[in-house]
C-alpha cells in the first residue's frame, strides 16, 4: 500500500512538471529534489513521515547564527578539470594552525589540542613503527598529505569533525567536488552540448586537485559516499598513482556499484515507482529551478525532518548538527541535483579495487549501520574485495556517519593514518577525543 502511495505520489510530481499544474505542484515536487539530495537517491514514503515541530523558523535561525560548523577555513587553491571546470581546494598544512582556531579567527567549537597529542604526533612523524612496509617504500622524504572528497549534495566542510581533529598534525586538503561548494559549475555540463557526469569525469577531477595541492609525496585518500566512488574512479583511471603515491584509502558510507538495487526503507514496489518516474522528473525540474527552489524554501519543516531521516541513524542528534547538514543540502542547486542522478545508477567499480589490493594500501571500510542510501552490506562488500580492509560498522549511524559519530569515524581514520605511517602509534584514541 505504502509502495502504491509513493509511486501515485511520484507520478503526481511527474505530472505536474509536464502540465499547467506546476505552480500548484511546485511544493511537493521542492521536497521531492531536497530527498534526492539528501539521500543520493529517491523513494520517500511522505504520507507516513511526522516531522517533528521543533524545528522552526527562529529555530533554524538561531542555529544558523550560533552553529560552528563549517567555519574551518585553510589556503585556498583552485585547480582546473580537463574540462576548465574550476575546482577549488584548502590545504591545511602540519603546525600551520593555532589550536582549534582558524586562520580568520572563527572559533570552530572544537577544543583545544592538548601538547600530549602533539608530542606523540611529533615522535612519529617521519615514517613511524605504524606504516606498512609497502607504506614506508612510498613515503619518500616528502610528508603524508589526506585528501578527503565529499559526497553528493554536500561540500568539503561535511568533514568539519575530522579537519577539527587533524589540523596541525597532518596535511590534508580539503576540496569541493564540480558545481558544489566554491568550485564551478561543471563546464562540460552547460551548453547545448551539455554531458551528463559520470564518476570516471569525477575521478579525473580529484587527480587534478591531487597535481595541483599534493603533486608529490605520499597520499591517504578519505571518501563519503559519492567521493568514495570519485576514489574508485580515480584508481581504475590511474592506476600508476595508487601504486606510486597512495599508502592508505578510507571508504566512508560509499558503494562499489548496484545502486539500483538500493530500496532506501520502501517497499520494493515503491522503489521500482520511483526509479520509474524519477530521470523524466528530474529533468524537468532542473529547467524550472528558482520555481523548485522557492517551492522546496516554502516546505522547510519537512524538508529538514527528511534530511534528519535519511541523513542519520537515530534521533538523537545534535540540533545544530542537523541544521548544518540540511544547510549543505539545501544549498546544491536543483539542477545540479539533475545532472548528477544518472551517475550513481551507471556506476560500477567493483574491478577498480583491485588495483587497491594489489598496492597492498591499508584501507577503513566504515559505514552506518542504519545507512538506507548506502546500506552496510555495500560496505561490507567492498571490505570482502579488499584483504587489507578493516571493517567498520557503526551499529547506529545513518548516511552522514562522521557528523552523527565523529569521534567514532575520527579514531578509525586516526587508526588508519598510523597503520599508514602518517601518526605515531597511540596517538589515534588522544585524536579522536580532540575532534
Amino acid at each position: 500500500m505504502v509502495g502504491g502511495a509513493v509511486g501515485d505520489a511520484l507520478e503526481a510530481v511527474a505530472g505536474a512538471a509536464a502540465g499547467g499544474a506546476w505552480r500548484r505542484r511546485a511544493g511537493f515536487a521542492g521536497v521531492a529534489l531536497g530527498v534526492v539530495a539528501a539521500t543520493a537517491a529517491t523513494g520517500v514514503a511522505l504520507e507516513r513521515l511526522t516531522v517533528g515541530r521543533g524545528v522552526r523558523r527562529k529555530a533554524r535561525l538561531a542555529l544558523d547564527t550560533a552553529g560552528p560548523y563549517g567555519a574551518l577555513r585553510g589556503t585556498p587553491g583552485t585547480a582546473y578539470a580537463d574540462d576548465g571546470t574550476a575546482l577549488r581546494y584548502e590545504v591545511d598544512e602540519v603546525d600551520e594552525v593555532d589550536g582549534a582556531r582558524g586562520r580568520d579567527g572563527v572559533d570552530d567549537g572544537a577544543p583545544r589540542r592538548g601538547d600530549g597529542v602533539r608530542d606523540a604526533v611529533e615522535a612519529g612523524r617521519g615514517g613511524g613503527a605504524g606504516a606498512s612496509g609497502a607504506a614506508q617504500a612510498r613515503r619518500g622524504a616528502a610528508p603524508v598529505t589526506v585528501v578527503f572528497s565529499h559526497g553528493y549534495c554536500l561540500n568539503q566542510d561535511s568533514w568539519h569533525f575530522q579537519r577539527a581533529a587533524l589540523r596541525g598534525l597532518v596535511r590534508t586538503v580539503h576540496w569541493d567536488q564540480r558545481s558544489h561548494g566554491r568550485s564551478g559549475r561543471g563546464v562540460a555540463q552547460g551548453g547545448t552540448d551539455a554531458a551528463p557526469v559520470c564518476m570516471d569525469q569525477l575521478g579525473r577531477d580529484l587527480r587534478a586537485v591531487i597535481d595541483a595541492a599534493a603533486p608529490e609525496g605520499p597520499l591517504v585518500l578519505v571518501g563519503h559516499s559519492m567521493g568514495g566512488m570519485t576514489i574508485m574512479a580515480l584508481a581504475d583511471q590511474y592506476p600508476d598513482l595508487v601504486r606510486d603515491r597512495v599508502v592508505g584509502v578510507a571508504f566512508v558510507g560509499t558503494s562499489a556499484g548496484r545502486l539500483a538495487e538500493v530500496t532506501f526503507g520502501l517497499p520494493v514496489a515503491g522503489a521500482n515507482a520511483a526509479r520509474r518516474v524519477l530521470p523524466g522528473v528530474l529533468r524537468a525540474l532542473g529547467t524550472r529551478t528558482e520555481l523548485v527552489e522557492r517551492g522546496r524554501r516554502a516546505t522547510a519543516d519537512l524538508f529538514a525532518g527528511l534530511v534528519r531521516r535519511y541523513s542519520f541513524g537515530t534521533r538523537d542528534v545534535d540540533p545544530a548538527v542537523a541544521r548544518f547538514a540540511e544547510r549543505m543540502i539545501e544549498a546544491t542547486p536543483i539542477d545540479v541535483v539533475a545532472e548528477f542522478y544518472p551517475a550513481f545508477a551507471e556506476h560500477d567499480k567493483a574491478d577498480a579495487l583491485a588495483v587497491l589490493s594489489a598496492a597492498g594500501v591499508p584501507v577503513l571500510a566504515l559505514a552506518g549501520g542504519r545507512d538506507m542510501v548506502t546500506p552496510g552490506s555495500h560496505t561490507e562488500a567492498i571490505a570482502a574485495l579488499l584483504p587489507q580492509a578493516e571493517l567498520v560498522v557503526v551499529e547506529d549511524g545513518g548516511h552522514l556517519v562522521m557528523l552523527e559519530h565523529p569521534e567514532t569515524v575520527t579514531g578509525h581514520l586516526a587508526a588508519l593514518l598510523v597503520r599508514a605511517g602518517a601518526l605515531a602509534p597511540g596517538t589515534a584514541e588522544a585524536v579522536a577525543g580532540s575532534g
